[in-house]
């Protein structure tokens, strides 16, 4: 979809994704990692969950890279009483034609924001997986294409929370990745005081970028080279999830290749017109981890199970060498 998207040099890559990054981050205070995460998912053309207790910056992060990208954006506030159609959009019939008109969901947008998707029913987080996937929607037998770009970035409350639903593994693999935000430090927990007592941040912050120069920045990482024994290197991580005995679910081949799309990217971020295993093995967690499943009774001391098996992985796959890429 970004094929006919006007090229970019290194250089307009480069100052325009620091723009973004930089207008981000002026709303979320020293979280650079959340930040870079949310734009590589849509760079890559992936989609970001943000898990985390709340109050923590989720939904803000989220509509701070809605802000500064001049496209359309949604929110969708998931309850338990949200519909199928809400999302999608439905078909309402039309008496003065006698016919049945189409009417857009809110999932009709560059950016969608869902927010609390896991405090919907499966059946409503199930409306969302042909929308990330293939990017369209199909309701009564009709297809209807969503925007390009588009991006959702959802956010979900820790499963222990009160009122909330698990996603299934589908739903979770069609995810890129997924981060937390964590608590800030309580330097930028002073700041957000001082300065957020009567102002909103979001107010302040202004397009940086719009829905075409977005397709540029998207073909210009697509062009990112991918040395042969860098592929074979995401490969055997993957493959070496589905061989753990410490792990019952392992990486899908979507895994492997939503992997290899965001490590372009990452490295395109570095400046690089290449891939080298380092970005594979920083990517390795945020894109394996929330789409694996531990074996019953997986337990390593001080680690979670999917986390500590990851960095086992990456311990005992051999880098390819040097000479090699």
């Amino acid at each position: 979809m970004t094929d006919d998207a006007p090229s970019i040099t290194a250089e307009q890559f480069a100052a325009q994704t620091s723009r973004i990054i930089a207008s981000v981050s002026a709303v979320i205070d020293g979280k650079p990692d959340a930040v870079r995460s949310a734009l590589v998912c849509l760079l890559a053309q992936g989609h970001l969950l943000i898990e985390d207790v709340p109050g923590v910056g989720k939904t803000m992060l989220a509509r701070a890279l809605a802000a500064s990208v001049d496209a359309t954006v949604r929110r969708i506030q998931f309850t338990p009483d949200l519909l199928p159609g809400d999302v999608t959009g439905v078909s309402v019939y039309d008496p003065v034609d006698r016919e049945f008109v189409f009417k857009p969901g809110a999932i009709f947008a560059h950016i969608v924001i869902a927010d609390e998707i896991n405090r919907a029913s499966p059946k409503t987080q199930s409306a969302l997986l042909e929308a990330m996937e293939e990017g369209q929607v199909t309701v009564d037998g009709a297809t209807h294409p969503l925007p390009d770009p588009f991006l959702v970035v959802a956010t979900q409350n820790p499963l222990e929370m009160e009122g909330t639903y698990p996603l299934p593994e589908a739903q979770r693999d069609r995810f890129m990745m997924r981060i937390s935000m964590g608590y800030p430090d309580a330097a930028a927990e002073a700041l957000m005081l001082r300065q957020r007592d009567t102002v909103n941040p979001l107010s302040a912050v202004t397009p940086v970028a719009d829905a075409a120069s977005v397709r540029s920045l998207i073909a210009h990482a697509r062009k990112v080279h991918v040395a042969e024994a860098v592929e074979e290197y995401a490969v055997a991580l993957a493959q070496a999830t589905r061989m753990d005995p410490s792990l019952h679910l392992g990486a899908s081949p979507r895994a492997t290749l939503q992997l290899v799309r965001s490590a372009k990217v990452h490295a395109a971020l570095d400046g690089r017109d290449y891939v080298i295993p380092d970005d594979l093995a920083e990517l390795l967690s945020p894109v394996f981890a929330h789409r694996l499943l531990p074996a019953r009774g997986a337990h390593r001391a001080g680690a979670q199970p999917v986390e500590a098996a990851l960095a086992q992985i990456l311990d005992r796959v051999r880098v390819p060498l040097a000479a090699r890429l």
